[in-house]
């Protein structure tokens, strides 16, 4: 019997951009947050062999390509099971919107196979397919408040923070990640102190890690106030302490130094979130969705109406803690 399961987002609370590692990817700091936006994934196990992805969206693949086919695969295998999977995508999330989407269906995949075969992989074995398919697979197989590290896939959860007030807004504007990091090593090496691309192209120096440093010191003051020892206030007023601490960190996206150059139109946007009443607004992973963090659900309400009429994607939600997270994944058997 078929499985529907959500598939929620992801944006990413600061990103710090080090070295270009041997292996050709960057190391990175990013906290990742999921958020209650959510696509719906449908899962079914049928009689034969072979992997079918179904989507409406012809902007998402569905061959070997998908991330959905790529994680089947490899789960099927490690739960030594056969049998003909279908893969339906429903798409609420924007499509390449740095949103982790494509990464989150995936894991939805996983979750659902495993409940339609009722078997279930070891946590270590599940953190290492994710890895393997995509950096961005991870973090959603922990949920709430995540600390990425190595290349993003090394996760760690952290202390839940209290409920956000969340708009995520996003226009046409295509970003490739490929591209940002390529532009992100041509700026470090023009620009920045110690950085200097080597004649085999790798970003070399100690101010990247510096930098790395330095992001995982604020992080870490930043959420230390919010864990398990904090006095019993109300959540709002909790809320908004952290938003403005949040500012005073200075916890920024190293991606919007060479993505808003390149494209104008998400700066802008930043700077309508910010005249909308946002206490912190960010690019989300290397974009193009943008998203605002408002100390009330009500102003978040106006700022997505506002961007609404203006023309861009735009939603209000919450962030989705960790427990609530899990506790919403499942939808239904149908």
């Amino acid at each position: 019997m078929p499985l529907s399961v959500r598939s929620f987002a992801k944006i990413n609370v600061g990103l710090r951009i080090g070295p270009r590692r041997e292996d050709g990817f960057h190391d990175l700091r990013t906290v990742y947050q999921t958020i209650a936006l959510h696509d719906t994934v449908r899962v079914d196990l049928a009689r034969g062999t072979g992997i079918e992805i179904k989507c409406k969206d012809s902007r998402v693949p569905t061959d070997e390509s998908n991330t959905c086919y790529r994680i089947a695969e490899r789960v099927m295998k490690a739960l030594r099971v056969r049998g003909r999977v279908v893969i339906s995508i429903e798409k609420s999330l924007p499509v390449q919107g740095g949103l982790g989407g494509a990464s989150s269906n995936a894991v939805a995949t996983m979750l659902g196979l495993e409940r339609l075969t009722k078997s279930e992989l070891p946590a270590e074995e599940r953190l290492r397919i994710a890895g393997e398919v995509g950096s961005d697979l991870p973090l959603f197989l922990i949920g709430g408040a995540v600390l990425g590290v190595g290349r993003g896939e090394e996760v760690y959860p952290v202390p839940d923070l209290p409920p956000l007030n969340c708009v995520v807004a996003t226009p046409e504007t295509s970003v490739s990640t490929p591209a940002a990091f390529a532009a992100w090593d041509e700026h470090w090496s023009r620009h920045e102190p110690g950085g200097r691309a080597g004649t085999s192209g790798k970003l070399t120096g100690n101010a990247a890690s510096d930098k790395i440093n330095t992001f995982s010191r604020s992080v870490f003051a930043w959420l230390n106030s919010y864990s398990t020892g904090v006095p019993a206030v109300k959540d709002g007023d909790r809320a908004e302490a952290l938003l403005l601490d949040l500012v005073r960190a200075g916890i920024e996206n190293d991606f919007e130094t060479v993505v808003f150059p390149l494209y104008p139109e998400l700066r802008e946007l930043k700077r309508v979130f910010e005249r909308e009443g946002a206490s912190y607004a960010s690019l989300s992973g290397s974009g193009s969705s943008v998203y605002g963090l408002f100390a009330s659900a009500e102003t978040a309400a106006r700022a997505a109406g506002a961007l609404t009429q203006q023309g861009y994607w735009a939603q209000a939600t919450t962030s989705l803690p960790r427990r609530e997270y899990w506790k919403k994944f499942l939808v239904s058997r149908s």
